[in-house]
């Protein structure tokens, strides 16, 4: 009987040890499957890109659909050991945080395939994007206004030149309403002589509006060259200023603050419209508006006297005085004093208004006939003597500097001005993206002091009127 015993207690000793080597055997089988389940299960999906990637698992979902406490952690590593290989039956791709394709052997007869392919594309979080700050090097300070700092950067997206215009943000005030207004107006305008804006970053600190870069502007342009610009070249200069406000103005928006340093000037003579921090768009019908708009010098009487119903006549003002300053080499109208002042030097010129020739201005609010000296009208040439040099300039500049904002020639008719004449007629027929200098022989004229080679001396062929009436 004890020999009996003696010979099962081995058996059965060896039969529990096959047992507890099955069921550890078992048990680390059970963890490594759920280590392999967590381990998909946390595997971060962010953006499917199609790209190389074939039939992907439909287990996989988009990130933004995964829980926050789900969201980790590829491993990356430098070692040959792959930390995503799967068995055969597991996942056969995933698409990593890096925007890499990650490929697995599917059986053991396939060829392996690279595990990590990279792939420079603009979505990868190492790429310059638009709407990012660090998208941007600064390189340097171009000029500072009362709540914006502009500055010549250069895109690391496209690698081209850009002006950052950053406007500074305050807790309490927010963000400034010329910022949004000049953001959302210039989000829909698309023309060659319209500044364009290319990207919008917003963070807590900042708005940055990002712009084409233009090297200069007409004001610093008049300043290199003084005493007045080469005809040629005021003609371009003015076709190209009218041809963006004829665009803007169809589409029923005010410039508002029309003046030399807003009208950019490219290398090649592009004169593109800025600024649009006061622009408006201008519903039907006319609202009320602020009179405190345009920079002095530029203002029209009728908004220097209080007026706050106007309409694209208040821009074309403004063209009368910068074509004007163009020709002559002075600013037309240079108040030196305040409002009253400025009012005095436009109707020492044109005449001091009344009834009769600018019905309804008794109603102005600003308006007080004893205030002001009674002037005659005289002709502008009496005023700017180099008008009368150029063929047809003082007849297009009176019918822009009217009093009278209803007699004040719009940017379309002014166009169609006889003053344009000998422009090649292919002008008018340009699409709105196109430059005037696509055109054939029209290029800036050197200006006096400047080499003529570079330019030529005969850029429009004239002696025929092209203009359309």
């Amino acid at each position: 009987m004890c020999d009996l015993l003696d010979s099962q207690q081995p058996a059965e000793k060896l039969s529990k040890m096959k047992k507890l080597r099955r069921t550890l055997s078992e048990s680390f089988g059970r963890l490594a499957l759920k280590k392999d389940d967590n381990g998909f299960d946390e595997i971060c999906v962010t953006k499917m890109s199609t790209r190389n990637c074939q039939g992907m698992d439909s287990v996989i979902k988009p990130l933004d659909t995964i829980p926050e406490d789900k969201k980790v952690r590829v491993q990356r590593t430098q070692s040959t050991f792959d930390p995503f290989e799967k068995p055969n039956n597991q996942v056969k791709r995933v698409h990593s945080e890096n925007n890499a394709c990650i490929n697995f052997k599917t059986s053991s007869t396939e060829k392996e395939s690279p595990k990590i392919r990279r792939h420079s594309s603009p979505s990868s979080p190492t790429s310059p994007k638009f709407g990012k700050a660090d998208s941007y090097e600064k390189l340097e300070k171009l000029g500072e206004g009362s709540y914006a700092t502009v500055f010549k950067g250069k895109s690391k997206v496209n690698g081209k030149l850009v002006a950052l215009k950053v406007i500074r943000l305050q807790e309490e005030e927010g963000t400034p309403f010329t910022a949004i207004r000049e953001a959302s107006l210039l989000k829909g305008l698309k023309h060659a002589n319209i500044v364009l804006l290319h990207d919008i970053i917003h963070t807590k600190e900042t708005l940055t509006l990002v712009f084409e870069f233009v090297h200069t502007d007409l004001c610093q342009y008049m300043d290199k060259h003084p005493g007045g610009l080469h005809p040629d070249n005021v003609k371009l200069f003015l076709f190209q200023l009218l041809r963006g406000l004829s665009y803007i103005h169809q589409r029923y928006i005010l410039h508002r603050d029309l003046k030399p340093q807003n009208l950019l000037i490219s290398d090649t003579g592009e004169l593109k419209l800025a600024d649009f921090g006061l622009a408006r768009a201008k519903s039907v019908p006319s609202h009320t508006y602020s009179n405190e708009v345009v920079t002095l010098w530029y203002r029209p009487p009728d908004v220097l006297l209080g007026s706050t119903e106007y309409s694209t006549c208040l821009d074309m003002w403004g063209v009368g005085c910068i074509f004007v300053e163009m020709i002559q080499g002075v600013a037309a109208f240079p108040g030196m004093k305040d409002i009253q002042d400025q009012l005095e030097r436009i109707f020492l010129v044109l005449g001091t208004p009344n009834e009769e020739s600018w019905p309804g201005v008794h109603s102005l609010p600003h308006f007080k006939p004893d205030r002001f000296t009674q002037y005659s009208a005289k002709n502008l040439r009496q005023a700017w003597n180099k008008l009368s040099y150029v063929d047809h300039a003082e007849d297009l500049a009176s019918k822009l500097l009217q009093c009278f904002p209803k007699n004040r020639l719009s940017a379309q008719a002014a166009l169609s001005h006889e003053y344009f004449s000998d422009l090649p007629p292919r002008l008018w027929d340009l699409t709105d993206m196109s430059s005037i200098f696509s055109v054939p022989n029209v290029r800036l004229q050197g200006e006096a002091g400047e080499s003529t080679k570079t330019f030529g001396k005969n850029i429009y062929g004239k002696g025929q009127s092209h203009v359309k009436h």
